[in-house]
């Protein structure tokens, strides 16, 4: 992320400054969209700085959930962009000014080649994590909004048609809105404590229940901490003739194995001991 961070802060420059020069809403509007991945980056280190942190205190998972913060807070400032970028290229379409094609196609070649080497540079990184998946959607983005430029650029300096320019310029909020949809959902998902995405909540309370020596499980919660890092509660109940500690390590076993849930709260009760229980009276 480092590396794709230094590579955007000098394509911002390069597109700004070619939108001032060149009359362009195409750059502008790639600009706005590599100024957001620089916001998405440095957002990016910061929450796996924080997320690096040991728990401590009232914090008992540590800050894990900031790179869930920061993938939400990038998703919503890629629609902020969009927004942006759709109005003035709406405004610039009933109203086109001229675009110098051959600067827009010039900054564009060098947009492509730098957001070509930033992707690649991301996607080197763990792919499960969806603080640097939030980076490198952007930067993937950014791919295909500086080919738009660049087409839009050649089309300009090969016809002098003007109005291409904001037509591409539309063309990148709506690519910006599609790559925003999954920053925003999954986070929510996350802060919602929803199952793990992959994860069928009835198929793993199905395989608990399997288990030798298991009789019923209830009050089963699945949710994900952060990235990677889903987690499992419940309630099981075994039979009499079983030691719990070995039920609990053949659940422990099958979660892992069979759904990649390594963080698990079971509590564990023999039948006969709920049955002593419920003979219990009730006091008054």
């Amino acid at each position: 992320m480092a590396v794709a961070f230094g590579i955007n802060v000098a394509m911002v420059v390069a597109a700004v400054a070619g939108a001032i020069v060149f009359h362009s809403v195409a750059l502008f509007a790639e600009a706005g969209h590599v100024l957001s991945d620089v916001g998405a980056i440095a957002l990016g280190l910061f929450a796996a700085a924080m997320a690096s942190r040991p728990a401590k205190g009232q914090r008992t998972f540590g800050f894990y959930r900031t790179e869930i913060l920061a993938a939400l807070a990038n998703g919503v400032l890629l629609v902020a962009v969009a927004v942006f970028v759709l109005v003035e290229a709406v405004m610039r379409l009933s109203n086109p000014s001229h675009v110098h094609g051959l600067g827009v196609l010039a900054i564009g070649a060098v947009e492509l080649v730098g957001n070509l080497i930033a992707t690649l540079a991301l996607a080197g990184g763990d792919r499960e994590d969806i603080n640097l998946e939030a980076v490198l959607r952007h930067s993937a983005a950014d791919v295909l909004g500086a080919l738009a430029v660049l087409v839009s650029g050649a089309i300009v300096f090969a016809t002098g048609w003007n109005r291409v320019d904001p037509i591409t310029g539309i063309l990148l909020s709506a690519l910006i809105f599609a790559g925003s949809w999954r920053l925003i959902a999954e986070p929510m998902n996350v802060l919602m404590e929803a199952a793990p995405s992959g994860v069928d909540v009835q198929q793993v309370g199905t395989a608990m229940v399997s288990v030798e020596g298991v009789r019923e499980v209830h009050d089963l919660h699945v949710w994900t901490v952060t990235s990677g890092f889903p987690a499992l509660a419940a309630h099981v109940r075994t039979d009499p003739g079983r030691d719990p500690d070995e039920v609990r390590h053949a659940l422990e076993h099958e979660l892992s194995e069979r759904f990649g849930i390594e963080h698990t709260t079971l509590q564990v009760m023999a039948e006969q001991l709920l049955e002593i229980e419920d003979r219990r009276p009730a006091r008054e």
